[in-house]
């Protein structure tokens, strides 16, 4: 790469970094910008390669989370664990699996997501004023992780949308913890598809480390605008988000 292209990647992975620790889905900001630099690149190295970013930014995240909000760290570190598990499986299944029809199901999802957001201006805002039980939070956490964790591997973008959103609307918590929470989970994630595309040869490191410096840089201040601003910005910024994913995914899918 020369300089014009570290030009566009850099801004790109630490506006992907802002994005993804305030709502997830930076995904869908870096991997097509990996692509334009590289349009020879192979999709497994362009996902592995970004992995590297992506693991350190949501890392980066978690960890100015975790000074701030409180959580259940016990829970949601087997949570990463599960998920890092179930993203390695994921992300190993890719070959196996015909694609095609993923881009219209993650579309209708986030619809419905939005809808849901929009129409119930409560989700998110405020804690649930009867908290769920230990039983429950476990039971939603595990399958979360697993089922999130495991698209994550095999397709990816919108994975830290689709944690707020469970926790948010299955467990009552307001976005911002939501986001604290769903940050933990996604480094298990991450992690696991970083090690199983790593193993098999999928990752130009000196992209990866460089994209992940900018990402860092933006997710510590996606982070911290969070924690300032609370759930009404999170939740604004969901909106945003998850119609500029379902545009993006769109045009990709129909154009």
């Amino acid at each position: 790469m020369d300089v014009a292209d570290w030009a566009v990647l850099l801004p790109a992975a630490t506006v992907a970094g802002w994005v993804d620790a305030v709502v997830g889905g930076g995904g869908l900001i870096i991997l097509p910008t990996l692509l334009l630099v590289a349009p020879t690149l192979a999709p497994q190295t362009a996902l592995g390669t970004n992995k590297i970013a992506a693991f350190a930014g949501t890392s980066a995240a978690a960890l100015t989370f975790a000074r701030r909000v409180p959580m259940n760290r016990p829970l949601m570190l087997s949570g990463a664990v599960i998920a890092a598990c179930a993203a390695a499986a994921g992300s190993a299944a890719v070959a196996l699996i015909d694609r095609r029809y993923f881009i219209p199901i993650v579309m209708a999802v986030l619809i419905g997501v939005a809808i849901v957001v929009a129409t119930r201006p409560s989700i998110g805002v405020t804690m649930a004023t009867h908290p769920p039980t230990r039983r429950r939070t476990i039971l939603v956490v595990g399958l979360s992780a697993g089922l999130i964790g495991g698209y994550d591997g095999l397709v990816g973008p919108g994975t830290g949308t689709f944690l707020i959103i469970s926790f948010a609307t299955l467990l009552g918590t307001e976005f911002v913890r939501a986001a604290a929470m769903a940050k933990v989970i996604n480094c298990g994630s991450n992690l696991g598809a970083l090690i199983l595309l790593a193993a098999t040869g999928h990752i130009i490191w000196s992209v990866g480390l460089g994209m992940a410096v900018a990402n860092i840089a933006g997710s510590v201040v996606g982070s911290r605008m969070a924690l300032a601003r609370g759930a009404g910005f999170v939740r604004a910024v969901l909106l945003i988000v998850v119609t500029a994913m379902v545009i993006r995914l769109g045009w990709q899918q129909f154009a």
